[in-house]
C-alpha cells in the first residue's frame, strides 16, 4: 500500500521523529534500546515503536528470549541493611566469638541464613569456628581493612554482591547481557526464577521484539531533514516558557486543527445519591429528624414491635435473610419485650385481644438483615417527642425476584409523625408531597390496603410513562399495640416508600437497576 508521504511526515509525534531521524535501516531497534539511548520515558519507547510500525514506517524483524533479574523485597532489605554475610563480618568485627545461634537472635536474621552465609564465609577464609563453635575471623589483621578483606577471593565476591545490589538500584531490572562472567558466576547463587521470596534477585525471561526501519520509514527520515524537523519542536506554551522567554528562537509542532478535542470528564455526585440526598433536604427543610440504625436486626425489632403475628400469612410479605453467625441477639430490651409479648398473646394493655397465641421469645431474638424500614420507626417511639417528626433513608433486604421495580436490596424512605392532632388527613398530604413533588408524578391514586402495624392502611400508586401503574409504598396510622407497647399515647401517622421507585419518574429511568448501573457512561449521562 502506498504511503502519501507528506501527510506522514506532517502528522508524525515528536517521539516518532526522533526515532527516524536517530536510526537507519538495518538497525535493529528493540524498546529497551530506544529508551535507553534516547532518554525517553518507560513506555514511550514501545508507544512511538508501536506507531510507527502502524503507519508502515517500522516493521517487527525477529524476537528472542532475554534473562533478567529484578531486585526482590529481600534484596531491598540486602541492599540497604547489607546482606547476610556483610552484616555477620560487620557483628564479627566488634564481638568476635559469638556461635551461630546468637549471631542470628543478635542480627534478627534466621538460622538457615546465617548458616547459608557462614558457610560461604568459611569457604572463603574469611571466618572460622574453634573448637567451642565459636566464628571467629580467619584473616590476619594485616589483611583486613575496616574489619573486611583487602584482597582475594573473600574481597572479590563481597565487591561483586554489592556491586549487583547498587546496580539493581539504579534500573528496573539488570539484562544477563551485561553482566561480567564474574558477575553471572555470583548471580546464580543469589536468583531463582520461581518463589524467590527468599532470594535477593528473581529472574525473569522477557520476549524481546527486534524492530527495523523499512524503506518507507527511511524515506520519511529523509523528508524529515529536508524539512528540518528534529522532534525537538515546542508542542505546547506554559505560563513558565512566557514568562522567562525560553521559547524564543524555537519551532513549534504544527496544529491541527481536525484533531478531535480531549474529552473532559469533570467530577460530580452520582445521579441517585443526589436524589437521596435532595429528598433528605426536603425532609429536613420540614422540620423533620433523620434517623438511622444498623442493617442487621431481630425479629422482635423487625417485626413482633410492629404487631405482626410470628407465625402467619401476614408475614410471608418479608421473606427475610437469616444470619447465620450469630444466629440469636443476646436479650431484648424491657419493658418492650414484655410489652410485645402480653400485646401479642392477650392484647396487653392496649385495649385488643391479641392474636392468641403463646408469643416466641427465644424466635424474637433471631438475627435478619431488616426487611422493612418500619423497623427504625418501631424503634424511634419509646424515646419519641411529642408533637414530632422523624424520617430515614434506609436500605432493606427481601428475597424477592429482581425485575424492573424490584429488587433484592432497595432504599426506602420511612417516617413518623407524632401528635394529638394527626390522623389520615395529615398522612395523605405528606404521601401528596412525596407522590407529586418528589417523584414529580402528575396522576396519583390512594388504594385502602393492609398491614398488621396499621388502621387505616393506605397503598399510594403512581402512573410510570413506560411501566405504568405501580405501588410506591404502604402507609397509616399505627395501632394501639404498636403505640401504646412502645410507651406512646398520641396518634402516630407512618409511611414506609420505596425511593428507588421515585427515582424511577424523578430521573426519567424504566429499570430500578439502571439506579445502580455499573456503566460509568450511562451514570455520567444521567441528570438530576
Amino acid at each position: 500500500m502506498a504511503i502519501d508521504m507528506q501527510s506522514t511526515v506532517k502528522n508524525l509525534h515528536p517521539l516518532e521523529i526522533r526515532i527516524l531521524l536517530a536510526y537507519k535501516g538495518g538497525d535493529e531497534l528493540s524498546i529497551e534500546r530506544v529508551e535507553k539511548e534516547l532518554g525517553f520515558k518507560s513506555g514511550n519507547g514501545n508507544q512511538a515503536l508501536s506507531w510507527l510500525s502502524g503507519k508502515g514506517l517500522a516493521a517487527e524483524t525477529s524476537r528472542r528470549t532475554e534473562v533478567f533479574y529484578e531486585l526482590t523485597g529481600l534484596g531491598r532489605t540486602w541492599k540497604e541493611q547489607g546482606s547476610p554475610e556483610e552484616r555477620i563480618i560487620e557483628l564479627i568485627r566488634v564481638k568476635s566469638g559469638l556461635r551461630l545461634p546468637e549471631i542470628a537472635a543478635t542480627l534478627k536474621l534466621d538460622n538457615k541464613d546465617v548458616g547459608s552465609a557462614f558457610g560461604s564465609l568459611s569457604k572463603l577464609g574469611i571466618l572460622a569456628m574453634d573448637g567451642e563453635k565459636k566464628v571467629r575471623m580467619a584473616l590476619p589483621p594485616e589483611k583486613l581493612e575496616n574489619g573486611r578483606p583487602k584482597e582475594g577471593p573473600g574481597a572479590e565476591h563481597l565487591a561483586l554482591v554489592r556491586g549487583l545490589l547498587e546496580k539493581s538500584g539504579a534500573m528496573s531490572a539488570i539484562a544477563e547481557a551485561d553482566l561480567s562472567a564474574a558477575e553471572k558466576g555470583v548471580m546464580a547463587g543469589l536468583a531463582k526464577k520461581r518463589g524467590a521470596v527468599d532470594a535477593p534477585f528473581r529472574q525473569v525471561d522477557r520476549e524481546i521484539v527486534i524492530f527495523g526501519l523499512t524503506a518507507e520509514g527511511q524515506a520519511a527520515a529523509a523528508a524529515l531533514k529536508s524539512v528540518g524537523l528534529t522532534g525537538d519542536e515546542i508542542g505546547a506554551l506554559t505560563p513558565e516558557m512566557l514568562e522567562s522567554g525560553s521559547w524564543k528562537g524555537k519551532s513549534f509542532r504544527a496544529y491541527n486543527v481536525k484533531v478531535p478535542p480531549t474529552r473532559l470528564s469533570p467530577g460530580r455526585s452520582n445521579p441517585y445519591a443526589k436524589f437521596l440526598e435532595d429528598v433528605k433536604d426536603k425532609l429536613c427543610s420540614l422540620g423533620f429528624e433523620e434517623f438511622d440504625g444498623p442493617l442487621v436486626e431481630t425479629e422482635f425489632w423487625n417485626s413482633d414491635a410492629l404487631f405482626m403475628p410470628q407465625f402467619h400469612s401476614a408475614r410471608d410479605i418479608h421473606d427475610v435473610y437469616r444470619l447465620t453467625g450469630p444466629e440469636y441477639a443476646g436479650a431484648i430490651e424491657e419493658p418492650w419485650l414484655s410489652n410485645v409479648a402480653a400485646a401479642h398473646e392477650n392484647g396487653g394493655g392496649t385495649g385488643s385481644r391479641g392474636w392468641s397465641y403463646r408469643f416466641d421469645r427465644e424466635f424474637t431474638r433471631r438475627l435478619i438483615l431488616r426487611s422493612q424500614g418500619t423497623v427504625l420507626s418501631a424503634k424511634t417511639l419509646p424515646g419519641a417527642k411529642i408533637p414530632g417528626k422523624y424520617f430515614g433513608i434506609v436500605r432493606c433486604f427481601r428475597y424477592d425476584r429482581v425485575d424492573a421495580t424490584h429488587l433484592s436490596d432497595f432504599y426506602q424512605t420511612e417516617g413518623i409523625v407524632l401528635g394529638e392532632e394527626v390522623n389520615l388527613r395529615t398522612l395523605l398530604g405528606m404521601l401528596e408531597m412525596f407522590a407529586r413533588e418528589v417523584a414529580g408524578a402528575s396522576e396519583v391514586k390512594y388504594v385502602p390496603g393492609y398491614f398488621p402495624f396499621t388502621e387505616p392502611s393506605v397503598e399510594v400508586h403512581i402512573r410510570h410513562p413506560v411501566l405504568g401503574w405501580f405501588e410506591l409504598g404502604g402507609s397509616g396510622i399505627f395501632r394501639p399495640e404498636v403505640t401504646s407497647s412502645l410507651g406512646v399515647t398520641a396518634p402516630v401517622a407512618a409511611w414506609g416508600i420505596g425511593i428507588d421507585r421515585m427515582a424511577l419518574m424523578a430521573l426519567g429511568l424504566n429499570d430500578l437497576r439502571e439506579l445502580f448501573s455499573y456503566n460509568i457512561e450511562n451514570v455520567r449521562l444521567r441528570r438530576t
